[in-house]
């Protein structure tokens, strides 16, 4: 039987002609990982990241990410490619996080920047286009964030949606179809899908955009009968001959007036928008303009978030148009590794039990001794005296 390896790579292979891959980093090189991302130094107390499986994994090499390394720290650093649009395809931003040291407060998301992004100075002021991952704080904040940069303003999910908190690597996937659907997943499960316009409540924003397009046209409209005001107007006044027969001579319209009289840019008097040959024309197109999953210049991946306590890893980041690529991508290095990465964690829970129980037994050993060391004491200093 072939390995699991193997058989994504020939998936890969037969999807190449479909599947876009614009970024994808598995940190199998060691270190020339550095030469890949750069670290911000817009703070010199930015915490700082090294390459690590951690304590427990499924497998040494393959789970190696990027480790936050110092508590109580901000940390910014985001890696370039080649900048895409993604309109009219579908994105798909996908990526491991495992909060080994259980995370109590802090953020394990990405951040999804325009190609311009100064890397170099990459901070919390820096205008991103998409914030997707967990953030843990307390009791209260569990959530998974999805966070959309529309009309220069950031707009988040609505729905309460909850991320993993135990210690060990999960598969976060984000979804946007050019259709304004969604899906947000977690372990390769659907856990929330939806539309865009109305998960992130920008249908009010969206009717907004719309009702000043149609003004737009009533304005364009309105200039455009004044300047044929001269030209084309309908006779209100007239009336369908007696004898005009419909069947025979089509449907009857009223005849023209040259000039409607008319002055100083006054109207005249009983004539309706209604009467005029060209007929309102709605903006359809302000989805298209400003579309809400359409993202022009993408072109860099980047990690900006504030630890309590350090430990997280991120791995296996991957963006690109095909879902089924992405799929196949998680089961071959998250699928892999998952269960494995418990197996040892278990193995070293049930060693850390065992240790204990040596411990207390010889405490308890020795607890003893030192009770009969000073009876003995005792006693002898009362033969002496």
């Amino acid at each position: 039987m072939a390995a699991p390896w193997v058989l994504f790579c020939a998936v890969c292979v037969l999807r190449v002609v479909l599947a876009t891959v614009y970024f994808q980093e598995e940190f199998l090189d060691g270190e020339r990982w550095r030469n890949r991302w750069v670290q911000s130094t817009n703070d010199s107390q930015f915490g700082h990241f090294r390459l690590s499986s951690g304590k427990f994994y499924g497998h040494k090499e393959k789970d190696k990410g990027l480790q936050t390394t110092q508590n109580g720290r901000f940390y910014a650093i985001s890696a370039r490619f080649k900048p895409f649009s993604n309109k009219g395809k579908t994105l798909v931003i996908q990526y491991t996080v495992k909060h080994e040291q259980k995370m109590d407060c802090g953020g394990g998301y990405v951040k999804i920047f325009p190609s311009d992004v100064d890397q170099k100075n990459l901070s919390g002021k820096s205008q991103y286009y998409v914030m997707f991952g967990p953030d843990i704080c307390g009791f209260d904040i569990k959530k998974v964030h999805v966070i959309l940069h529309f009309k220069n303003q950031y707009h988040s999910n609505k729905k309460p949606i909850r991320c993993k908190v135990d210690g060990f690597t999960h598969l976060y996937t984000l979804i946007l179809r050019p259709d304004l659907t969604y899906e947000v997943k977690i372990d390769g499960q659907v856990i929330e899908s939806g539309s865009i316009e109305y998960d992130w409540n920008l249908t009010s924003l969206k009717k907004m955009e719309k009702s000043s397009a149609e003004s737009k046209d009533w304005e364009q409209e309105d200039e455009d009968k004044l300047q044929d005001w001269e030209k084309h107007f309908l006779d209100a006044s007239a009336s369908k001959p007696g004898d005009w027969n419909s069947e025979l001579d089509g449907d009857w319209q009223a005849p023209m007036l040259q000039k409607p009289p008319y002055q100083d840019g006054l109207k005249p008097e009983g004539i309706d928008k209604d009467v005029w040959l060209h007929q309102k024309m709605k903006n359809t197109h302000y989805l298209t303009e400003y579309d809400l999953s359409e993202f022009e210049n993408i072109g860099a991946i980047g990690l900006e978030l504030w630890q309590v306590r350090s430990g997280t890893i991120f791995d296996n980041f991957l963006i690109t148009d095909d879902e089924a690529y992405a799929e196949n991508f998680g089961k071959a290095t998250w699928g892999e590794t998952k269960d494995p990465e418990r197996e040892m964690d278990a193995i070293q829970a049930k060693e850390e039990v065992r240790k204990a129980r040596e411990e207390d037994e010889e405490d308890l050993l020795m607890g003893r001794f030192d009770g009969r060391e000073n009876n003995f004491r005792r006693f002898h200093k009362r033969d002496e005296l």
